[in-house]
């Protein structure tokens, strides 16, 4: 089952003292990023392997063992198909001249792109780009045999913590390109990849590539983001939406970054477990640190979503101190969005 890829370091759990809640930048870039972004090119298919359960029992242990330990953890990569093999589907139209250029300049991706119906509870985020988004919270992926903005819908409405789709055109070789077969004819794959946060046009960034003298383009790619809050999490009241991420005068005990996925329940785990080693090590009095109160969001850089990024605290704070909107780090601007508390029920009384 495919890691969430959770590992990051440790900033500060067992007893912080109330100390600024800017974003870590050292954090997330110490932290492995997914090493899987998108499909990859030789891909038609792709199921969705997320498991929230699985994704917070692993963030509670990496919180645990980063109290000793930091350590790190990949993603491994598919193999690619065997030379001049045929590739499978390509179901979708394509133009008379069999090129990219002609590929790109095909009108009917456009008009195709331009009338597609947007799904209820989804936002069409943007239309008819000739690139497809690549963002480390790539789910999943899936080739139709047409271009159904609702099929797509579906599939992502199945797959847990699954908040966006990208549906486009694709022209791919109808042979795994090799030595014996550098350029062979092309046909269309309409995909559909899953995606565990927003997209944005600034995510839809993969215009292409060669597959040997086979050039990948892509065309009439629409992208749609959900418009519904996280999941309620086990033992906490919430979600709570918020404005920015939390920005308070104090209780505040540390925070954990988390790239991939956008995916609250790692926040809950990452609480629970900061609590859970506090316990075990009290301070003389007896007493200890116990997280009551999470703020979870979504981070990007640039507008492309990067993770999940958790605030973790000892009292509650309200949306009047959810001011942190965003930091820059030399150029690049790492914003907040889909901001929400979660609040411990029953409160933990922090002594042994």
């Amino acid at each position: 089952m495919r890691s969430a890829c959770l590992m990051a370091c440790l900033a500060g759990f067992a007893y912080a003292a109330p100390a600024p809640q800017n974003i870590n930048f050292d954090e997330i870039e110490s932290s492995n990023a997914p090493v899987l972004t998108g499909p990859p090119v030789e891909a038609v298919s792709q199921p969705v392997s997320y498991n929230e359960v699985d994704a917070k029992a692993s963030a509670a242990a990496a919180v645990t063992e980063e109290l000793a330990t930091p350590s790190k953890r990949g993603l491994t990569k598919r193999g690619v198909n065997d030379p001049c093999s045929p590739q499978p589907d390509g179901y979708g139209p394509k133009p008379a001249t069999d090129s990219a250029d002609a590929f790109l300049a095909f009108q009917t991706f456009h008009d195709t792109a331009n009338s597609a119906a947007t799904p209820q509870g989804y936002t069409r985020s943007f239309v008819d780009l000739q690139a497809s988004v690549n963002a480390n919270s790539y789910m999943g992926l899936y080739t139709l045999k047409t271009y159904d903005t609702i099929k797509c819908q579906q599939l992502c409405d199945a797959a847990s913590l699954c908040t966006a789709f990208n549906i486009y055109f694709e022209r791919d070789p109808t042979l795994a390109p090799a030595d014996a077969c550098p350029n062979p004819a092309g046909f269309t794959n309409i995909k559909c990849t899953l995606w565990g946060s927003g997209v944005t046009t600034e995510a839809a960034k993969n215009k292409g590539q060669y597959r040997r003298d086979f050039q990948v383009v892509i065309s009439g790619s629409n992208g749609y983001t959900k418009d519904n809050p996280p999941s309620p999490q086990a033992g906490f009241d919430g979600p709570t939406a918020f404005g920015g991420a939390i920005n308070a005068p104090g209780n505040y005990i540390g925070q954990k970054y988390f790239p991939g996925v956008y995916d609250a329940g790692l926040c809950a785990g990452a609480c629970q477990a900061n609590t859970a080693y506090n316990s075990r090590h009290p301070r003389s009095d007896g007493t200890y640190d116990a997280c009551q109160f999470f703020n979870a969001y979504l981070l990007s850089k640039n507008n492309i979503p990067e993770g999940t990024y958790c605030g973790l605290y000892t009292k509650t704070w309200g949306k009047q101190y959810s001011t942190n909107y965003g930091q820059y780090r030399g150029s690049d601007y790492y914003s907040v969005s889909s901001s929400y508390g979660y609040t411990l029920n029953p409160q933990n009384p922090g002594h042994i």
